[in-house]
């Protein structure tokens, strides 16, 4: 049985905001638009519904200078650009924009602030959040397909006790606690997630560690 394109739409809006969709009432500023686009592109690749508000409603987009700023975000606004899949249906009489964001094989994509500063976001949950020193560490070892090699040293276990000790610490508790440098903090971090001895999570608007089960 063949869908229709306006049951296509309601389905997906009936599912609301999430870590793969966003809804966007209207398109009025690429930076902000290039923040959603890498923060899909770094996590799983999502959707963007544009003309849809916040509550499901259909708003419809009003112009194609909508789409005209989207094109803009992913290419001007993003490092490396991205390579979107638009599609316009038509819902109640008014178009419904979708935009398809592919997980992108070379993280991190950066969005491009006001003042060319680039940052990274993740998605969780229905929020796009500034990616932590971890997540860039891994991309970066990622990208170069760097083999990653512990030393279990003394250092190594210190860390691994620390985390025994507490439930979970922030990248800044475990840099005091430890006295290590933040980049012998942040390598040795990344290096437990790579090999699941640790894993990050996001809570209270902070990313903490802890040890995996």
């Amino acid at each position: 049985m063949t869908q229709h394109p306006a049951d296509y739409i309601q389905r997906l809006i009936s599912e609301g905001e999430h870590v793969h969709q966003d809804f966007k009432f209207e398109i009025s500023d690429a930076r902000k638009i290039a923040k959603s686009i890498s923060a899909f592109a770094n996590t799983e690749g999502g959707r963007l519904l544009v003309g849809v508000k916040d509550n499901g409603k259909i708003a419809g987009v009003r112009s194609e200078e909508e789409i005209y700023m989207i094109e803009a975000a992913a290419q001007r606004y993003c490092q490396p650009p991205v390579d979107l899949h638009t599609y316009i249906y038509k819902v109640e009489g008014k178009d419904v924009l979708e935009v398809v964001i592919d997980e992108s094989p070379r993280k991190p994509v950066y969005a491009l602030d006001a003042e060319e500063r680039r940052w990274a976001y993740v998605r969780i949950k229905d929020e796009n959040i500034l990616a932590s020193p971890i997540h860039l560490n891994i991309w970066q070892h990622n990208r170069h397909e760097e083999k990653v090699i512990i030393a279990y040293t003394q250092r190594e276990q210190q860390v691994l006790n620390l985390l025994a000790q507490h439930p979970c610490l922030t990248l800044n508790q475990c840099q005091r606690l430890t006295r290590m440098n933040r980049k012998l903090i942040t390598n040795l971090l990344a290096d437990f997630i790579r090999f699941g001895l640790v894993e990050q999570v996001f809570t209270g608007h902070a990313f903490y560690f802890r040890l995996k089960d």
